[in-house]
């Protein structure tokens, strides 16, 4: 096993340039806390900047670059705001996504002691299939998936395939294992009968083999009631795309914001660390983001790499950037989004410090 980890790094946009060196801090202190291996950060091109400097967005030398990472964090990309024909192409999230299979997007929500949360006690996680339903740009593998038969009629395709849901379900199940035991499936096999119903029901078939797991399913719509009024009850939800986006989005508020909902897109054998939300370009440079969610992240990104290395020394970095991200929120040291007056590099620079306290 190498003594390092080569981590790819690619800022993004807006406050991306803020946000991401706070998770490397918080990174760096916990692999050192933890004994783990050291992190070897490469700075990769991406974004507006790389259309400036390479002509793409997603430059080709830095998917080749990837390829060679153990796993990689990426902040948020302002692709709306690309001039065309940049802004009508894939976004670099999805064009990553897109090129190295990345089919699972896992989005924890939970509430944190000392901050305020709509619903607290949440503490669910969300898993989204990534690869398929009525999301354009990847359910096909040339064009778009959305098209016009005539100027004044759109359609969009949403593709739901066996094998797509089977690996997600197993993603799914294998988590609720590890967490309390509950799976929620999400579909509207009530309208979208053989579409999502074919995904509720492999769910299912995939989730009969572990006995210890228990399992329930919500239409989508009722799902958005229970999780107002019961976030706090559910354990591993695993859904569709489209549904995954939207309720993670609510999850992630009704934890306290959408600040501090981390993700990673992961296959079997890659992952990305992204946070949950946007660019946030109007206080970019401010020094005022929140850099939770991105934090987290690179600590999801941790225990992936635990797992799949079965490195027990990442797993406990992993538990350690969570927990000084919990230690520092519950010290009152948050940034102004939460009612603190704590700067974003401030605010990393207390969880890193945090980090070797905890230690």
């Amino acid at each position: 096993m190498s003594n390092t980890l080569r981590l790819g790094l690619l800022e993004g946009d807006g406050i991306g340039p803020e946000i991401v060196p706070a998770s490397v801090a918080a990174v760096d202190a916990a692999l050192a806390a933890a004994g783990a291996p050291e992190a070897d950060w490469v700075t990769l091109p991406l974004g507006r900047t790389a259309i400036d400097t390479h002509g793409s967005h997603t430059p080709p030398e830095t998917l080749e670059a990837l390829a060679e990472m153990d796993a990689w964090l990426l902040g948020p990309h302002d692709s709306a705001a690309y001039p065309e024909p940049f802004k009508s192409q894939l976004n670099p999230s999805g064009t990553i996504r897109k090129h190295f299979g990345l089919f699972a997007n896992i989005r924890p929500a939970k509430s944190f002691e000392g901050a305020k949360a709509v619903v607290p006690g949440t503490d669910l996680v969300i898993v989204r299939e990534n690869t398929q339903g009525f999301y354009a740009d990847r359910n096909t593998y040339a064009g778009t998936g959305e098209y016009m038969p005539d100027e004044n009629t759109a359609i969009a395709m949403g593709i739901i395939t066996r094998a797509a849901v089977e690996r997600i379900a197993k993603v799914a199940v294998d988590l609720a294992r590890a967490r309390r035991g509950k799976l929620t499936i999400v579909h509207k096999a009530n309208v979208l009968r053989l579409t999502t119903g074919l995904f509720r029901d492999v769910c299912r078939e995939v989730a009969a083999d572990y006995p210890e797991v228990e399992v329930d399913d919500y239409h989508i719509d009722a799902m958005t009631v229970h999780l107002v009024r019961n976030a706090d009850k559910f354990d591993v939800i695993v859904t569709e795309n489209m549904f995954g986006d939207i309720l993670s989005d609510l999850a992630g508020e009704l934890a306290g914001s959408l600040g501090i909902a981390p993700s990673i897109n992961a296959s079997l054998d890659r992952a990305m660390a992204q946070a949950a939300h946007g660019s946030a370009p109007d206080i970019a440079g401010r020094n005022i983001a929140n850099p939770i969610a991105m934090i987290l992240s690179a600590g999801m990104l941790l225990q992936w790499l635990g797992a799949r290395r079965d490195d027990a020394t990442l797993t406990k970095a992993a538990e350690l950037v969570e927990a000084g991200v919990q230690a520092t929120v519950k010290a009152g040291t948050v940034t102004p989004d939460m009612g603190g007056a704590s700067g974003t590099k401030e605010f990393g620079a207390a969880v890193a410090a945090t980090i070797k306290g905890l230690a």
